[in-house]
């Protein structure tokens, strides 16, 4: 079972952007204007995780693709980018934890529990789960990862009931929300220069909701065998772009309409009361099919994406900052690891930076 954790860790890591970022691309550009920005920035992972894994399959180094940018180029470039990586997600890191206690808002406002109570338990957890080892580490997220698997093929296959009329007192609605109120919005401009400019504003979104993708060659170093692994998770990349991303997106769109008011209302929230589960687009799409209580379920779906969001992202902050250290880039006491080979000074550091929740 440890042996697949790489590659189901990889398959599903992020899944926030998707899950509730992709509501306010939809809201702001339109369904064709997601689509065709989700299909080229997938295009272009795909081709860089083939690079990634080539380059990690033939040399199996630990600190990540960093290294890989300091040995074929140049170490001042592999200095700027594990730096750039390590801070990528030393931020991002306390935004899951946000997003959590955001999302427990659904059920507990923050009139009854400070979000700052969830945030100090899920802190709590993560740094736990990746203190105790690698090992312990894909054990945990192969089960988180197997969850959010079903869950969104689960989605998709709701998303095709909805679009095809398959729930009752609803006709099919196929492509018709693509004809009104339209396949694009225009962004800042009119005519074609608006629905131009409504695509790449959407490629923001999309870039977020692949990031993660890229986590294979953060644990190549401690993966075990890697030359018969990373492959393997490699070529499931196409396969989670074309059916979680492209094929995710296409649906929204069908199910959806842009101007919904519930879609506006959730990615513009006049109060500061809205959780991150209604600004869900699935969240919208199940509310206006009129399916009850789905929406309570689905909330405790995107708590469990946010929580292996915010464990992976730890993960990653913390290897990421050790590598450097091993290269010689930070103080060397972040290089030593315990008997389990986790960096303990480096994850204890990186995770000092998940407070930076408690400040929203």
């Amino acid at each position: 079972r440890y042996e697949h954790s790489l590659e189901s860790t990889q398959l599903t890591l992020q899944g926030t952007g998707l899950i509730i970022g992709t509501g306010s691309a939809l809201a702001k550009a339109g369904p064709a204007s997601i689509l065709i920005a989700y299909s080229m920035i997938g295009f272009l992972v795909y081709v860089v995780m083939c690079s990634l894994g080539e380059m990690a399959t033939w040399l199996p180094a630990a600190g990540g693709f960093s290294t890989y940018a300091a040995r074929f180029c140049d170490p001042a470039l592999g200095f700027a980018t594990g730096y750039t990586y390590w801070f990528k997600y030393i931020i991002i890191t306390p935004n899951q934890l946000t997003a959590a206690a955001l999302v427990i808002q659904y059920w507990l406002p923050a009139t009854k529990v400070n979000p700052g109570v969830w945030i100090a338990i899920f802190l709590v957890i993560i740094v736990s789960i990746n203190y105790f080892g690698v090992r312990f580490f894909g054990e945990f997220e192969f089960y988180l990862s197997s969850a959010k698997v079903i869950i969104i093929l689960g989605l998709l296959i709701l998303m095709i009931c909805i679009t095809a009329g398959g729930v009752p007192g609803h006709d099919a609605v196929g492509f018709e929300y693509w004809n009104n109120p339209g396949a694009f919005k225009t962004f800042k401009a009119a005519g074609a220069g608006g629905r131009f400019l409504a695509i790449w504003s959407s490629m923001v979104t999309a870039v977020f909701a692949f990031l993660g993708t890229e986590l294979i060659g953060v644990t190549v170093g401690e993966a075990e065998n890697p030359r018969r692994n990373i492959p393997r998770a490699i070529k499931l990349t196409f396969w989670r772009i074309v059916v979680f991303y492209i094929f995710s997106v296409l649906l929204l769109g069908m199910c959806v309409p842009y101007n919904s008011p519930e879609l506006v209302a959730a990615n513009n929230p006049k109060d500061g009361n809205k959780s991150s589960a209604s600004a869900s687009p699935f969240v919208v799409a199940i509310n206006e099919a009129g399916i009850k209580k789905l929406p309570h379920i689905f909330n405790v779906c995107i708590l469990i994406f946010v929580f292996s969001a915010a464990n992976s992202d730890l993960y990653i902050a913390s290897r990421t900052l050790h590598g450097q250290a091993v290269k010689g880039y930070a103080p060397k006491f972040f290089a030593k690891t315990n008997k389990s080979g986790v960096p303990v000074a480096a994850l204890f550091f990186s995770a000092a930076f998940g407070c930076l929740a408690f400040m929203n």
